[in-house]
Protein backbone atom coordinates (compact mmCIF):
# COMPACT_ATOMS: atom_id res chain seq x y z
CA UNK A 1 0.00 0.00 0.00
CA UNK A 2 1.55 3.41 -0.76
CA UNK A 3 2.76 5.70 1.84
CA UNK A 4 0.86 8.67 0.60
CA UNK A 5 -2.55 6.58 0.52
CA UNK A 6 -1.72 5.33 4.19
CA UNK A 7 -1.14 9.33 5.02
CA UNK A 8 -4.61 10.55 3.04
CA UNK A 9 -6.31 11.28 6.54
CA UNK A 10 -3.64 13.83 7.47
CA UNK A 11 -4.89 16.05 4.74
CA UNK A 12 -8.35 16.29 5.88
CA UNK A 13 -7.24 16.45 9.53
CA UNK A 14 -4.70 19.44 9.11
CA UNK A 15 -7.36 21.06 6.62
CA UNK A 16 -10.06 20.84 8.95
CA UNK A 17 -8.71 22.19 11.87
CA UNK A 18 -7.31 24.84 9.79
CA UNK A 19 -10.77 25.99 8.69
CA UNK A 20 -12.58 25.64 11.93
CA UNK A 21 -10.18 26.23 14.43
CA UNK A 22 -10.52 29.74 15.05
CA UNK A 23 -14.67 30.04 14.94
CA UNK A 24 -14.60 27.22 16.78
CA UNK A 25 -12.57 28.74 19.87
CA UNK A 26 -14.40 32.52 19.27
CA UNK A 27 -17.72 30.28 19.68
CA UNK A 28 -16.38 28.64 23.16
CA UNK A 29 -15.53 32.07 24.40
CA UNK A 30 -18.89 33.35 23.72
CA UNK A 31 -20.85 30.25 25.40
CA UNK A 32 -17.88 28.72 27.40
CA UNK A 33 -20.78 26.98 29.71
CA UNK A 34 -20.21 24.26 26.24
CA UNK A 35 -17.25 23.13 27.79
CA UNK A 36 -19.18 20.54 30.47
CA UNK A 37 -21.18 19.27 27.37
CA UNK A 38 -19.06 17.30 24.98
CA UNK A 39 -21.72 15.79 22.80
CA UNK A 40 -22.98 19.79 22.42
CA UNK A 41 -18.94 20.78 21.47
CA UNK A 42 -18.83 17.68 18.91
CA UNK A 43 -21.73 19.24 17.51
CA UNK A 44 -20.21 22.68 17.12
CA UNK A 45 -17.19 21.88 15.88
CA UNK A 46 -18.81 19.43 13.27
CA UNK A 47 -21.48 21.65 12.00
CA UNK A 48 -18.60 24.34 11.52
CA UNK A 49 -16.40 22.41 9.72
CA UNK A 50 -19.50 20.76 7.54
CA UNK A 51 -19.68 24.68 6.10
CA UNK A 52 -16.70 24.44 4.10
CA UNK A 53 -16.59 20.83 3.46
CA UNK A 54 -20.42 19.92 3.18
CA UNK A 55 -20.71 20.94 -0.63
CA UNK A 56 -16.94 19.03 -1.78
CA UNK A 57 -18.10 15.72 -0.19
CA UNK A 58 -21.48 16.31 -2.01
CA UNK A 59 -19.48 16.90 -5.67
CA UNK A 60 -17.05 14.06 -5.24
CA UNK A 61 -20.33 11.34 -4.62
CA UNK A 62 -22.59 13.38 -7.50
CA UNK A 63 -22.04 10.65 -10.28
CA UNK A 64 -22.83 8.09 -7.36
CA UNK A 65 -25.67 10.18 -6.17
CA UNK A 66 -27.25 10.37 -9.39
CA UNK A 67 -26.90 6.74 -10.71
CA UNK A 68 -28.46 6.06 -7.24
CA UNK A 69 -31.27 8.39 -6.07
CA UNK A 70 -33.36 10.37 -8.91
CA UNK A 71 -34.18 6.59 -10.60
CA UNK A 72 -35.20 5.21 -7.39
CA UNK A 73 -36.40 7.57 -4.66
CA UNK A 74 -40.02 7.88 -4.39
CA UNK A 75 -42.96 8.17 -2.03
CA UNK A 76 -42.26 8.84 1.39
CA UNK A 77 -38.81 9.94 1.73
CA UNK A 78 -36.26 9.20 5.34
CA UNK A 79 -33.36 11.16 4.70
CA UNK A 80 -30.74 9.51 7.66
CA UNK A 81 -28.18 11.95 9.26
CA UNK A 82 -29.39 14.71 6.54
CA UNK A 83 -26.53 17.39 6.93
CA UNK A 84 -27.62 20.26 5.11
CA UNK A 85 -29.55 18.77 3.04
CA UNK A 86 -27.89 17.96 -0.54
CA UNK A 87 -30.41 14.74 -0.62
CA UNK A 88 -32.80 17.22 -2.21
CA UNK A 89 -30.72 18.52 -4.84
CA UNK A 90 -30.71 14.69 -6.27
CA UNK A 91 -34.83 13.71 -5.86
CA UNK A 92 -36.81 13.19 -8.88
CA UNK A 93 -39.90 15.25 -6.92
CA UNK A 94 -42.85 14.36 -8.71
CA UNK A 95 -42.31 11.00 -7.48
CA UNK A 96 -41.73 12.25 -4.04
CA UNK A 97 -44.80 12.42 -1.60
CA UNK A 98 -42.95 13.37 1.34
CA UNK A 99 -39.46 13.99 2.61
CA UNK A 100 -38.24 13.72 6.65
CA UNK A 101 -34.74 15.06 7.21
CA UNK A 102 -33.33 13.20 10.40
CA UNK A 103 -30.17 15.11 11.80
CA UNK A 104 -30.05 15.05 15.51
CA UNK A 105 -27.39 17.99 15.22
CA UNK A 106 -29.78 21.25 15.26
CA UNK A 107 -27.01 23.73 14.01
CA UNK A 108 -27.40 21.88 10.47
CA UNK A 109 -30.78 22.31 10.23
CA UNK A 110 -31.95 26.14 9.05
CA UNK A 111 -30.07 24.64 6.01
CA UNK A 112 -31.78 21.83 5.28
CA UNK A 113 -35.32 23.48 6.12
CA UNK A 114 -33.75 26.77 3.69
CA UNK A 115 -33.04 24.11 1.18
CA UNK A 116 -35.95 22.13 1.58
CA UNK A 117 -38.05 25.24 0.37
CA UNK A 118 -36.69 26.04 -1.96
CA UNK A 119 -38.31 22.55 -3.54
CA UNK A 120 -41.17 23.11 -2.77
CA UNK A 121 -41.02 20.94 0.91
CA UNK A 122 -42.66 22.87 4.23
CA UNK A 123 -44.32 21.54 7.05
CA UNK A 124 -47.35 23.89 6.39
CA UNK A 125 -47.52 22.06 3.22
CA UNK A 126 -47.26 18.55 5.11
CA UNK A 127 -44.65 17.33 2.66
CA UNK A 128 -41.62 18.03 4.91
CA UNK A 129 -40.38 17.08 8.49
CA UNK A 130 -36.77 17.42 9.96
CA UNK A 131 -36.42 15.18 12.97
CA UNK A 132 -34.02 15.93 15.72
CA UNK A 133 -33.18 12.44 17.32
CA UNK A 134 -29.84 10.19 16.51
CA UNK A 135 -30.60 6.72 14.29
CA UNK A 136 -30.05 4.69 17.61
CA UNK A 137 -33.56 6.47 18.81
CA UNK A 138 -35.41 4.07 16.98
CA UNK A 139 -38.72 4.38 18.99
CA UNK A 140 -39.15 8.27 19.04
CA UNK A 141 -38.33 8.29 15.58
CA UNK A 142 -41.16 5.70 14.59
CA UNK A 143 -43.30 7.94 16.68
CA UNK A 144 -42.81 11.26 14.45
CA UNK A 145 -42.92 9.48 11.47
CA UNK A 146 -46.50 8.21 12.14
CA UNK A 147 -46.10 4.53 13.12
CA UNK A 148 -43.92 1.15 11.85
CA UNK A 149 -43.36 0.92 8.29
CA UNK A 150 -44.09 4.30 7.11
CA UNK A 151 -41.26 4.92 5.02
CA UNK A 152 -41.02 3.77 1.17
CA UNK A 153 -37.16 4.72 0.76
CA UNK A 154 -34.72 5.01 3.36
CA UNK A 155 -31.69 7.15 2.13
CA UNK A 156 -27.96 6.91 4.26
CA UNK A 157 -25.65 8.87 2.74
CA UNK A 158 -22.31 8.43 4.37
CA UNK A 159 -24.05 8.42 7.42
CA UNK A 160 -23.70 5.09 9.18
CA UNK A 161 -20.18 5.25 10.16
CA UNK A 162 -20.93 7.40 12.68
CA UNK A 163 -24.51 5.97 14.35
CA UNK A 164 -24.06 4.37 17.73
CA UNK A 165 -24.36 0.87 18.25
CA UNK A 166 -24.69 0.18 14.33
CA UNK A 167 -25.59 -3.42 13.49
CA UNK A 168 -28.25 -3.04 16.00
CA UNK A 169 -29.65 0.61 14.48
CA UNK A 170 -29.73 -0.74 10.49
CA UNK A 171 -31.05 -3.38 11.97
CA UNK A 172 -34.07 -1.64 13.36
CA UNK A 173 -34.30 0.96 10.78
CA UNK A 174 -34.44 -1.49 8.20
CA UNK A 175 -37.03 -4.36 9.60
CA UNK A 176 -39.28 -1.39 11.63
CA UNK A 177 -39.63 2.01 9.32
CA UNK A 178 -39.52 0.56 5.38
CA UNK A 179 -42.75 -0.80 4.14
CA UNK A 180 -42.55 -4.75 3.93
CA UNK A 181 -43.04 -4.62 -0.18
CA UNK A 182 -41.56 -2.39 -1.82
CA UNK A 183 -39.63 -0.51 0.66
CA UNK A 184 -36.40 0.52 -0.42
CA UNK A 185 -33.12 1.31 0.98
CA UNK A 186 -30.60 3.60 -0.83
CA UNK A 187 -27.22 4.06 0.36
CA UNK A 188 -23.92 5.38 -0.46
CA UNK A 189 -21.21 4.62 2.21
CA UNK A 190 -17.31 4.61 2.62
CA UNK A 191 -16.63 0.77 4.15
CA UNK A 192 -13.63 -0.92 5.43
CA UNK A 193 -12.23 -2.30 2.84
CA UNK A 194 -12.22 -5.96 1.76
CA UNK A 195 -7.76 -5.90 1.44
CA UNK A 196 -6.32 -6.68 4.70
CA UNK A 197 -3.80 -4.05 4.41
CA UNK A 198 -5.87 -1.48 4.00
CA UNK A 199 -8.45 -2.24 6.63
CA UNK A 200 -5.68 -1.87 8.83
CA UNK A 201 -4.79 1.06 8.58
CA UNK A 202 -8.82 2.65 8.35
CA UNK A 203 -8.56 0.65 12.09
CA UNK A 204 -5.52 2.52 12.85
CA UNK A 205 -6.61 6.19 11.87
CA UNK A 206 -10.16 5.68 13.24
CA UNK A 207 -9.76 6.70 17.28
CA UNK A 208 -8.20 10.01 15.39
CA UNK A 209 -10.40 10.41 13.04
CA UNK A 210 -13.68 9.87 14.87
CA UNK A 211 -12.80 12.76 17.34
CA UNK A 212 -12.65 15.33 14.80
CA UNK A 213 -15.55 13.84 12.16
CA UNK A 214 -18.44 13.60 14.53
CA UNK A 215 -17.75 9.85 15.24
CA UNK A 216 -17.47 9.06 12.06
CA UNK A 217 -15.41 5.77 11.61
CA UNK A 218 -13.41 4.01 8.61
CA UNK A 219 -13.61 0.82 9.44
CA UNK A 220 -16.72 -0.03 9.46
CA UNK A 221 -18.67 -2.82 7.30
CA UNK A 222 -22.01 -0.86 6.30
CA UNK A 223 -23.02 -2.62 3.12
CA UNK A 224 -22.36 -5.90 5.15
CA UNK A 225 -24.91 -4.89 8.26
CA UNK A 226 -27.62 -3.88 5.38
CA UNK A 227 -27.84 -6.39 3.36
CA UNK A 228 -27.88 -9.12 6.53
CA UNK A 229 -30.49 -6.89 8.64
CA UNK A 230 -34.21 -7.76 6.81
CA UNK A 231 -35.85 -10.20 8.53
CA UNK A 232 -37.88 -10.67 5.47
CA UNK A 233 -35.97 -11.40 2.32
CA UNK A 234 -34.60 -8.51 -0.44
CA UNK A 235 -35.99 -9.18 -4.05
CA UNK A 236 -33.23 -10.35 -6.17
CA UNK A 237 -34.51 -8.75 -9.20
CA UNK A 238 -34.40 -4.91 -7.95
CA UNK A 239 -31.56 -4.96 -5.73
CA UNK A 240 -27.98 -4.67 -6.29
CA UNK A 241 -24.31 -3.24 -4.81
CA UNK A 242 -21.66 -1.50 -6.34
CA UNK A 243 -18.39 0.08 -6.22
CA UNK A 244 -17.78 3.78 -6.44
CA UNK A 245 -16.61 3.71 -10.14
CA UNK A 246 -13.05 4.86 -10.57
CA UNK A 247 -12.14 4.71 -7.19
CA UNK A 248 -9.07 2.91 -6.48
CA UNK A 249 -9.29 -0.43 -3.93
CA UNK A 250 -6.52 0.71 -2.31
CA UNK A 251 -7.94 3.66 -0.88
CA UNK A 252 -9.14 4.23 3.21
CA UNK A 253 -12.57 5.76 1.86
CA UNK A 254 -13.60 2.70 -0.03
CA UNK A 255 -17.22 3.54 -0.93
CA UNK A 256 -20.07 0.98 -1.70
CA UNK A 257 -23.10 2.16 -3.36
CA UNK A 258 -26.58 0.13 -3.16
CA UNK A 259 -30.31 -0.28 -3.24
CA UNK A 260 -32.02 -2.84 -1.94
CA UNK A 261 -36.00 -3.58 -2.16
CA UNK A 262 -37.87 -5.70 0.45
CA UNK A 263 -39.91 -8.69 -1.53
Amino acid sequence: MKLSAILSPLSDLRGGLTLVLLPFLSALLKHPSLIFHPSKISDLFFSLLWIPYGDGVDGNAKSSKEDLIPPYAYGVVLDIGAGHGHTLDYLDHPRITKFIALEPNERMHARIISRAAKYGYTKAKGNFDIILYGAEEIDKIITQIGGEHSIDTLITILTLCSIPSPQKTINSLVNRTLKPAGGQILFYEHVRSHLRDVSFWQAFWTPVWKRFFGGCRLDQPSHIWIEQSTEWDWSEGHSRMWVKEGEPEEHLFWHRVGRLVRK
